[in-house]
């Protein structure tokens, strides 16, 4: 979890080339250099990163029994997403990802594009991937103040045995070694007094089961901010891990672990095809690392689900309080050393670029800050849990909304609050609220001029909904949907009853399913 600052791509005194790999600390290859390609399919499809991916850089070979104290053993395949990977295991119980960079999208392509040329296309996108970006980022991380992994490279020998019935998907490739921060035994020093790590699943099933259960989320936004620095648009849910901080006389916290760093400083726009394909009416998430950023909605795309969830309080000034004190925090020695971890040839080619962009972009990085957030504040979800809870809506004035939400029973005391937030009626335009299960009690208030409108799902146990708020104009501003039956409503001129039957009247998505 440290911050490493020494080169991994550095060679030693021992060092002989591939030519006998067998006999070898160290050796020369390459990443990928196949993706290296003429002038004309540059224009078309872009340069990217294809002379990374073609320069050979000094690498250490794979050893099983040195790789970590104690040595690895084989563990399970991957789940045959587009790396070849691994689950190695520690003689301390702790277990590695090992992955190989290069990718192959065989197995996501729909079977009926396997064996067309789309296939070639999508693979020959990878080369818009840094390589060795990844490296880059853990120091980065760390000065940011973020738990990280610490990923390293490697290259597996043609003859390496020591990865069981499986070695010959390795063999011959340029791998990453990093920890899987996904259980008690992967904790270290740095995560404090952590007591277990879980994935989001995990996390969101926790959550949502009682209120005792928190997303630190100022820690995730902290974690969200840096990704739009370092351009990285790939933060789905099973992008993070999330270490488990319980309080004997508070909620249980959880913060969050990113890991996966692949698209960090992804270049895609530089081909005609790509710039046509990363349009927002196309694929709008290929976002193109630059010193300007480029559409924040586009890069927050494969993250909506978790931002949702775990963003809700978050509010514009605490967005600009990080991005303030990520600019300290990033100063250009985080950011020199941190450009050290690059291989030296690469770092020749890239280096002073990229050391550039993100001079460039931490300067803008309040501004990202304030698009993200605005982004955010659009139509915002506030959900309670399986417990019984209690949702206060009032309506203060024509530019004010204040939402609380307080839990009654279950582990915390009674009438403590759960969720609390003042939104702008110039930056939320709908608030949805979501009992889920447990007997709720919704109660709305306040007599304005204008105003969000407000969602309310009670959820499948019978709920009360007492609404006395009046918005001037001609659109119901309070909508209400649940089931006819075993609910208590208390109607205003501003609610629309929307009761139904069938569970769709209240169902809401836990899992991103």
């Amino acid at each position: 979890m440290g911050c490493v600052r020494e080169n991994f791509f550095q060679p030693d005194a021992r060092l002989v080339t591939t030519s006998s790999p067998a006999a070898t600390d160290s050796v020369l290859v390459t990443a990928g250099r196949h993706y290296q390609r003429g002038p004309v399919h540059n224009l078309l499809l872009g340069k990217h990163y294809r002379p990374v991916w073609a320069t050979p850089v000094w690498v250490p070979v794979f050893d099983p029994a040195t790789a970590v104290p104690g040595g690895l053993k084989p563990g399970k395949l991957g789940g045959g997403f587009q790396s070849t990977s691994m689950t190695v295991l520690g003689s301390d119980g702790r277990e590695y990802a090992l992955r190989s960079i290069d990718k192959d999208p065989y197995k996501t392509l729909p079977k009926i594009f396997r064996k067309t040329f789309a296939l070639n296309l999508v693979r020959d996108a990878t080369s818009a991937a840094n390589p060795y970006g990844s490296f880059v980022v853990a120091p980065l991380a760390e000065a940011a103040g973020l738990l990280h992994t610490t990923p390293r490279p490697f290259y597996v020998r043609s003859d390496e045995n020591g990865l069981g019935e499986e070695s010959e998907l390795f063999r011959g490739k340029l791998v990453l070694l990093e920890e899987k921060f996904e259980d008690r035994a992967s904790l270290t020093p740095a995560f404090g007094k952590a007591t277990d790590l879980l994935e989001s699943d995990d996390v969101l099933r926790d959550r949502f089961a009682d209120p005792s259960h928190r997303v630190d989320q100022i820690a995730f936004a902290r974690a969200r901010l840096f990704d739009l620095w370092i351009g990285d648009w790939d933060r789905h849910e099973g992008q993070w891990s999330w270490a488990v901080y319980p309080d004997a006389n508070g909620p249980t916290i959880y913060r969050p672990v990113p890991q996966d760093r692949d698209q960090a400083f992804f270049r895609f726009k530089d081909g005609i095809i790509p710039w046509i394909v990363s349009r927002p009416f196309f694929v709008g998430k290929f976002r193109t690392f630059r010193p300007e950023y480029e559409s924040i909605e586009g890069m927050t795309q494969n993250s909506r689900f978790v931002d949702e969830r775990f963003l809700n309080k978050v509010t514009s000034a605490d967005f600009q309080r990080l991005a303030t004190e990520l600019q300290t925090r990033l100063d250009d020695d985080a950011i020199a050393n941190a450009l050290k971890r690059f291989p030296e040839p690469v770092f020749a080619q890239e280096g002073e670029y990229i050391g550039q962009a993100l001079e460039a972009r931490r300067a803008k990085l309040p501004w990202a800050a304030n698009e993200f957030y605005r982004i955010l504040a659009r139509h915002v979800t506030v959900v309670g849990t399986d417990q019984d809870e209690r949702f206060v809506v009032r309506r203060l004035t024509d530019s004010t909304t204040a939402v609380t939400v307080y839990t009654l029973g279950g582990k915390s005391d009674r009438d403590s609050v759960f969720y609390q937030r003042v939104f702008r009626t110039n930056e939320t335009k709908e608030i949805t609220l979501h009992g889920l299960e447990g007997k709720d009690i919704f109660e709305l208030s306040g007599e304005v001029r204008r105003g969000p409108r407000i969602n309310i799902y009670g959820g499948p146990n019978s709920d009360k909904v007492t609404d006395s708020t009046r918005v001037q104009g001609l659109s119901k501003k309070t909508r209400y949907y649940d089931t006819h039956s075993d609910n208590e409503l208390t109607k205003s001129k501003e609610t629309w009853d929307r009761t139904d039957h069938g569970v769709k009247m209240h169902a809401y998505d836990r899992e991103g399913t």
